[in-house]
């Protein structure tokens, strides 16, 4: 068992996000679509812990493929339009599904809106 995200104090953490699912893959083999769909999750997992995107100050990407970096940066610029947060890409050799191109960690600021140690669930 894990959690997607979890709030400790006054900070969130997101599991790794992507655009995988029980209907297939979101976006196909797009690797800009799958970004799209993981900053998706991501977005409502932030929210649900009590916060914006504004809050979050770590990503972490990982891709199959070091040459969609222009893709999903396309992607994370739609997505962060002020500070952005401070980030680390890394080529992999696979994710959870062989379909699967990027998949997205965060982490941040929540404010203490939600109950610390709180799993939030997707």
């Amino acid at each position: 068992m894990f959690s997607n995200a979890r709030v400790v104090g006054d900070q969130f953490f997101l599991s790794g996000m992507h655009a995988g699912g029980p209907d297939g893959i979101v976006g196909g083999a797009d690797p800009y679509r799958q970004a799209v769909e993981a900053f998706r999750r991501v977005r409502v997992l932030t929210e649900a812990c009590g916060a914006t995107v504004a809050d979050i100050v770590v990503l972490r990407i990982y891709l199959t493929d070091i040459a969609d970096k222009a893709a999903v940066g396309r992607a994370r610029s739609e997505v962060f339009t002020g500070a952005a947060p401070c980030s680390t890409l890394v080529e992999v050799s696979g994710l959870v599904d062989p379909g699967l191109t990027v998949e997205i960690e965060a982490q941040g600021v929540a404010h203490g809106v939600r109950a610390a140690g709180q799993n939030i669930p997707f």
